[in-house]
């Protein structure tokens, strides 16, 4: 040892023996982290592995081309026609009016909730809002076909039973909490030294929430959106119950449709045989959902991504 070095401490057993210890545990909680984003990955794998495992011999007796482009849908009536534009319009049909509900709608309750609420109002109205989101599905249903429905057919007699314009509305009331909840967040997010630098050169309230907070959280906010967009599409129990079950390419809210989802209810409740080719259309459809919602999900991570840049 050279003169004047510190004697190194010396480490006991007892040391060791924690040192070891904390290195397995740490071991342990690192291999439960890894499994647990694992489970993620081999859910995916097998999903994605299911659709395709029932829709490829779908694709062997039908042309993608006519399934990506016919507009006729009858897969259980005779002449048999795949065409999937009527489900898809269907679906985005009532996802549009979903969205026309609920972004303006919940983009003002997040401001309102995180701008101009005091403490005490939003630690009312913010769980308040959220409950919507625990509802089950099926019971929106229900309030679609005996409050909302009727209502539309007293203010325009031309409303069918069965319409997207209902579903639509009722789809838009159950993920609205989504966007407020999530744009909330976003909104909260943001330095409160970008507000007092608003307030600081004399901006008001309404040119700080808008002109700073709201952009500066955009991407977040952009988020909650396609978020709940995606689940718009995504939903089951609503469309089947309030939509109908007509397969039908049109505009018209007020009309009778189908949707990707209320089709794959419509043969699962059914006594389709399994390996039918009208069995695995409903793989085809939703292979055909589950690239619409990844396409979703890249969207919004690339706009994401964008607007990071700009406001960073």
């Amino acid at each position: 040892m050279a003169a004047g070095a510190a004697p190194r401490p010396r480490v006991t057993a007892d040391q060791l023996r924690k040192r070891r210890s904390r290195s397995l545990k740490e071991e342990v909680i690192r291999l439960s982290l890894l499994g647990s984003a694992l489970v993620s990955v081999f859910v995916s794998v097998g999903i994605v592995s299911v659709l395709l495992g029932e829709a490829l011999p779908f694709f062997g007796e039908v042309s993608v081309s006519e399934f990506v482009t016919g507009t006729t849908w009858t897969p259980l009536l005779e002449p048999r026609h795949f065409g999937v534009l009527p489900l898809v319009g269907g679906t985005l049909l009532v996802a549009a009016i979903a969205a026309l509900l609920a972004v303006p709608v919940g983009s003002l309750a997040a401001l309102y909730l995180s701008e101009y609420a005091s403490p005490r109002v939003r630690r009312r109205l913010k769980p308040t809002l959220e409950i919507l989101a625990g509802v089950p599905t099926v019971v929106y249903g229900t309030f679609a076909l005996a409050v909302v429905t009727p209502t539309l057919q007293a203010i325009l007699p031309d409303v069918r039973v069965f319409n997207a314009l209902s579903a639509g509305i009722v789809v838009g009331i159950m993920i609205l909490p989504m966007v407020a909840s999530l744009s909330d967040d976003a909104l909260r997010a943001v330095p409160q030294s970008l507000r007092n630098a608003g307030y600081g050169v004399g901006a008001t309230k309404r040119e700080i929430s808008l002109g700073i907070v709201y952009p500066a959280a955009f991407s977040g906010v952009i988020s909650s959106y396609l978020l709940a967009i995606s689940r718009a599409i995504g939903e089951t129990m609503i469309v089947a119950m309030a939509a109908g079950s007509t397969p039908r390419l049109t505009l018209n809210p007020l009309e009778s449709i189908q949707t990707m989802t209320g089709y794959i209810v419509q043969v699962s409740l059914g006594d389709t045989p399994a390996g039918s080719i009208e069995f695995q259309s409903i793989f085809a459809v939703g292979l055909g959902l589950f690239l619409m919602t990844l396409a979703m999900n890249l969207l919004s991570q690339k706009i994401m991504a964008r607007f990071r840049e700009t406001y960073s």
